[in-house]
């Protein structure tokens, strides 16, 4: 690492950004000279691209990683009748999907030493009620950190619940189950269904954009139907067949479709995307060894399930959170010096619309805990040795006084 404190950036460092490269340019240009803008052969490329790359049978691409949660909720039934337990610490999707189809949200404490929803918080949920009380769990891989899917599919299976995993933080994440194997974040494995995002932050950019992976056919069928309306045009999936135009609307669904020319940008994204992941390790490995030691500055910890043999990890690092006693005073004087750490997140019961439904300050103390704590420093591929120093000086020189 190259060590400069006297680093002064001319511009503004984010927290996360894109890296948009001559190829995605290029990639982007090529579609939009091409017969289709949309509903073209660019978005079934890039769903079969997609779910080779995190292992899943199907894919399902929309407009974005909210659109993604809500169609999967639609899918599994999601209804008046249904409670759902996810984690605070997200971003409110991850709730809001439930609340869609009028179920009902419940949360569970986070574990605090890696900032994941807690399986022992969610299982005490479980075994207070009778079974059948609960529909469902969404866990979070936030941060990138892989939750063990392994042990909330036994958690599920016990309980008669549906899991989604909400990935959005984890393409090309992963953790090693019971048996050693390496299972990828949304590889279906364990999840009915996982989503992801392609938000300019994210590991795979498309400006707007998400997916829906899973091993389930039927499941996946219905997403494709939810997605445009409700509607197939599949001969075999019809009641009826008036000729080669008819089309027939099965349910009710929404129009969640993504463009041919964001999917051509995921595909050109997409194909350095081991790289930004490799990146994003090789800037976390800079973090950890300077705060190590550091007075004042605690780190998150990886899951265990996600370290393998010779420091090998599945975190996949779309944040690197530290955590700090005077939080706002560290972001305001790392604000002062350009650098524009950032707050992930504000706790989803706490906010005005969820203390309306019931949930309440004080229901869960580790997820506030963390909250008054929390700072995501830069952490992007494009980020340079030099800004990273920079960054690891003002953090050092805050918490020193």
């Amino acid at each position: 690492m190259i060590s400069n404190p006297e680093y002064n950036p001319m511009k503004p460092i984010p927290y996360g950004k894109q890296h948009i490269t001559e190829a995605d340019i290029e990639a982007v240009v090529e579609t939009l000279q091409s017969e289709y803008l949309t509903q073209g052969p660019k978005v079934a490329e890039f769903e079969r691209a997609f779910a080779g790359y995190v292992g899943a049978a199907y894919a399902v691409a929309v407009s974005n990683g909210t659109a993604a949660l809500h169609l999967c909720a639609l899918a599994l039934g999601v209804d008046e009748n249904t409670r759902v337990i996810t984690t605070p610490i997200t971003f409110v999707a991850s709730a809001n999907c439930v609340r869609y189809c009028g179920g009902t949200v419940e949360f569970a404490d986070i574990d605090p030493a890696t900032a994941l929803l807690d399986v022992e918080k969610v299982r005490e949920l479980l075994e207070g009620k009778p079974k059948g009380y609960y529909s469902g769990i969404i866990p979070v891989d936030f941060a990138g950190n892989p939750v063990n899917m392994e042990t909330f599919r036994e958690l599920a299976d016990a309980h008669g619940l549906w899991l989604i995993e909400d990935a959005a933080h984890a393409p090309g994440g992963f953790f090693f189950d019971g048996k050693g194997g390496k299972q990828l974040c949304g590889n279906g494995a364990f999840a009915n269904l996982a989503i992801f995002s392609f938000h300019p932050v994210k590991h795979i950019a498309t400006g707007e954009g998400g997916m829906v992976t899973t091993n389930d056919e039927a499941l996946y069928n219905k997403l494709l139907r939810l997605r445009t309306h409700g509607i197939t045009r599949d001969p075999e999936q019809m009641e009826e067949n008036h000729g080669g135009w008819y089309m027939e609307m099965q349910e009710l669904g929404y129009n969640y479709r993504i463009p041919d020319m964001l999917c051509a940008l995921g595909l050109s994204q997409l194909q350095r995307a081991d790289a930004g992941l490799a990146r994003r390790k090789g800037i976390a490995r800079i973090y950890d060894a300077a705060f190590r030691e550091a007075a004042g500055i605690e780190t998150l910890r990886t899951g265990s399930a996600a370290l393998g043999p010779e420091g090998e990890t599945g975190h996949a690092y779309h944040l690197y959170v530290i955590r700090v006693q005077d939080r706002k005073g560290l972001y305001e004087y790392l604000r002062r010096h350009g650098i524009l750490a950032q707050v992930h997140y504000i706790p989803a019961h706490t906010m005005p619309y969820y203390r309306g439904l019931g949930h309440g300050k004080g229901d869960f103390p580790e997820a506030e805990r963390y909250y008054a704590e929390c700072l995501s420093l830069p952490m992007y591929p494009s980020l340079t040795q030099e800004e990273q120093a920079f960054v690891i000086e003002k953090v050092k020189e805050f918490a020193g006084k």
